[in-house]
């Protein structure tokens, strides 16, 4: 059986998360004018009335689904599928082939090779919707897709001796920082942990979403006008964004993991600052 291929340029939801990641890096980089042309290509091609926005928001369905039952899993992957199939495909591929041109013509065909966090699960996603392999691969591939939607916090299923560890390593991180752990450190390290049994596939899946959740918070941030008003603030607040940004080329280790939960009380921080 070949290997099924996933067109980048078909998938709506990759689309608009290129167009968002390079909308962060023009805002970064101070290019008013290319910030500008962004926000006006996505307005224009995702709006409501629009079949990207259409496919876009089933996509969203999908993966923004998390710690569900298995039947609601099914449930809610069942309906989208019924609600993708009269999504009218030729306004569809119409819409992603203009959308493409614009990318190409205002900005760059680099904006296709950015960086998507989330890039494998838009990538199941689309092979749903697109798939013409056999009943088999497809009904493999849906229960993938299934127990990623319905995966419980892993602390709830942490052994004896891993709360052993964890204790340990917060402890540290408690010691050093002096800060009482928030729930997604409390999962960033039970994820570490755990790791050590499973090849660290899932804390792989588990940081590319935490660092781009937390880069999107940055770049929030960045907008709060106490921020902007402060040059070293500002200016620190990038260099940890760059940090987050090289992670990407580095295998976890604990001195990284502990960066992460710094940033993510860093984070926090900002938002609240903010409010």
């Amino acid at each position: 059986m070949a290997k099924f291929r996933h067109n980048k340029k078909r998938n709506s939801a990759f689309l608009y998360e290129a167009l968002i990641q390079e909308l962060t890096r023009s805002i970064f980089s101070k290019d008013k004018a290319k910030k500008k042309k962004i926000i006006a290509i996505i307005k224009e091609s995702f709006g409501k009335d629009t079949s990207l926005y259409q496919e876009l928001k089933l996509y969203r369905s999908i993966f923004e689904t998390k710690d569900v039952d298995t039947l609601t899993a099914e449930k809610i992957i069942n309906e989208v599928k019924r609600q993708h199939s009269s999504i009218d495909q030729k306004k569809l591929i119409s819409e992603q082939n203009t959308l493409v041109r614009k990318i190409r013509k205002s900005i760059s065909s680099d904006v296709f090779s950015n960086f998507i966090p989330n890039y494998k699960n838009l990538a199941s996603i689309y092979q749903i919707f697109n798939n013409k392999d056999s009943i088999k691969s497809k009904i493999l591939l849906e229960n993938e897709i299934v127990n990623r939607m319905s995966s419980k916090r892993l602390e709830k299923t942490m052994k004896p001796i891993d709360n052993l560890v964890f204790k340990s390593f917060t402890k540290r991180f408690n010691d050093k920082y002096h800060k009482e752990l928030l729930d997604e450190q409390k999962e960033l390290f039970s994820r570490f942990i755990l790791s050590f049994t499973n090849n660290g596939i899932e804390l792989n899946s588990y940081l590319n979403e935490e660092i781009g959740r937390l880069k999107t918070q940055l770049q929030s941030s960045l907008e709060v006008s106490e921020l902007k008003e402060d040059e070293e603030m500002s200016r620190k607040t990038k260099e940890v964004f760059n940090l987050l940004e090289s992670y990407k080329n580095q295998k976890p280790d604990e001195k990284m993991i502990l960066e992460v939960a710094k940033i993510q009380t860093l984070t926090r921080e900002l938002l609240s600052d903010g409010d």
